[in-house]
């Protein structure tokens, strides 16, 4: 017979505690706890049915000395979308568990439908929120369905592995993980324990048969996963789908990659007809304008190793009300604060009596220290009311000083500049060591102080 007791789990890192306490012992967060009731089953055999019959045969793992482990290329399921190719590192890594998150409507399950329509193998896609109808209308919207692809509507944790071990598939797509309900968990679905439970499952299940599987995850207000923190540790990779839904583009972050680097960046535009890749980002990401115009200069970035041109625009104008406002969309708003100090101490330029508001065009979000050089071109340029010429883009980051500091991998942003037709890219004289220009059909100018890009600009 089962077991019942209640518990306190802290919703942070899955601490549990016979008690509430208002800070965790483990991670020191305050006000984590939550109470959950659940009952496991004594018998041990109950589990086992959950799993392949041909997995609880074999034999149990040995120790292996490190030497002797023959290091083969990892095996990949080549995605039909490069973008979700480029953040999963090449490809769907056999018996991986993938965890996509995002806010409600973004997107999350019109990427994964589109894969499993598009995909030539055999995938289970398990909707708990979805009935058959619904997710055939969606199908028949953004595709023609694949005959491979099996539509199951359930939440027993359980019955999908049986349904998996007779279909026998090569992916599996769980839509999401805050339905399944686990037989061996007697609480609520989407509680800290179940999810945890399930997600263990689900992982076991993976690394014994070796298909792979991609969660779908709720957020919460934080932004973060909803769930315990242990749920991001659990899978092999974390995506982050993010976007403004006033915005028609979508981007695909990797937050977490066992198999890849975690700086990669996949950008989607959604149209009536599903998720549209987009291969060439930075011509979208540039503003189609016929006359020039004061504030907006563009700057050459990078995520991850994709080199990125984005438009940045500034307006500075009169603080009407006497206290000055300063406002950023898609940038740090304390970096915005510290160059404008910069401006001030090291340019003699004043800005203290002006609102300050700075956008990202395109709704994007970047951190790349890069974009320091072209901000501070654009909030001179709407300062001054002087247009910068929109074949100039911009690559430094600004130091405390007013020194122009050497940002990586300089080759990729010239290289982009030069093949989207720009004639000039400022970046710091620290960049060109090792740097041949003359391979360029753009003019590379270099400086070293701030004060420099205003005498080059506007003077």
């Amino acid at each position: 017979m089962a077991k019942i007791k209640k518990i306190y789990i802290c919703s942070n890192c899955g601490e549990q505690s016979p008690k509430w306490a208002g800070k965790c012992t483990a991670c020191n967060e305050w006000e984590t706890f939550q109470e959950e009731i659940i009952a496991k089953g004594d018998s041990r055999e109950e589990k086992k049915s959950v799993y392949r019959a041909s997995a609880q045969s074999k034999q149990a793992p040995k120790p292996v000395i490190l030497p002797k482990i023959k290091a083969g290329n990892t095996q990949r399921i080549k995605a039909p979308d490069e973008e979700l190719n480029r953040v999963l590192g090449g490809g769907i890594v056999n018996g991986s568990i993938i965890l996509i998150g995002g806010q409600p409507g973004i997107g999350k399950s019109t990427l994964l439908l589109q894969l499993a329509i598009n995909l030539p193998h055999t995938i289970l896609y398990v909707s708990g929120e979805e009935s058959e109808e619904q997710i055939k209308m969606r199908a028949d919207r953004v595709g023609t369905p694949a005959s491979e692809c099996y539509i199951l509507t359930e939440t027993g944790v359980d019955k999908i592995l049986n349904h998996s071990d007779k279909l026998e598939p090569d992916l599996i797509i769980i839509d999401s993980i805050q339905t399944l309900v686990s037989p061996f968990i007697e609480s609520a679905p989407g509680s800290i324990s179940q999810v945890r439970e399930c997600a263990n499952e689900l992982q076991r299940y993976a690394k014994e048969t070796g298909i792979p599987v991609f969660l779908i995850g709720h957020i919460n207000k934080d932004g973060a996963i909803a769930g315990p923190k242990l749920l991001e540790h659990l899978v092999d990779v974390v995506l982050q789908f993010e976007g403004d839904r006033n915005y028609t583009y979508r981007i695909l972050r990797t937050i977490k990659n066992r198999f890849g680097s975690t700086n990669e960046l996949g950008i989607y535009e959604m149209q009536a007809d599903g998720l549209r890749e987009v291969p060439n980002p930075s011509e979208i990401l540039l503003s189609q304008h016929e006359e020039l115009l004061s504030g907006s200069s563009i700057a050459a970035t990078l995520e991850g190793l994709r080199p990125l041109l984005i438009e940045t625009q500034a307006l500075v104008s009169t603080a009407v009300y006497g206290t000055p406002q300063r406002s950023s969309t898609g940038f740090d708003l304390r970096r915005l604060s510290m160059l404008l100090a910069v401006l001030e101490k090291r340019c003699g330029i004043h800005f203290g009596a002006n609102d300050v508001f700075l956008n990202i065009v395109g709704g994007i979000k970047s951190d790349d220290p890069a974009l320091d050089l072209s901000v501070v071109a654009a909030l001179i340029s709407s300062l001054e009311d002087i247009a910068i010429p929109s074949t100039v883009c911009f690559a430094g980051e600004v130091g405390l000083s007013g020194e122009i500091r050497a940002v990586n991998r300089i080759e990729k942003r010239i290289q982009e500049a030069d093949r989207l037709g720009f004639e000039q890219i400022f970046i710091s004289k620290y960049n060109t060591k090792g740097l041949d220009t003359e391979q360029y059909n753009i003019a590379v100018n270099t400086i070293g102080k701030v004060d420099e890009l205003f005498e080059a600009l506007f003077q």
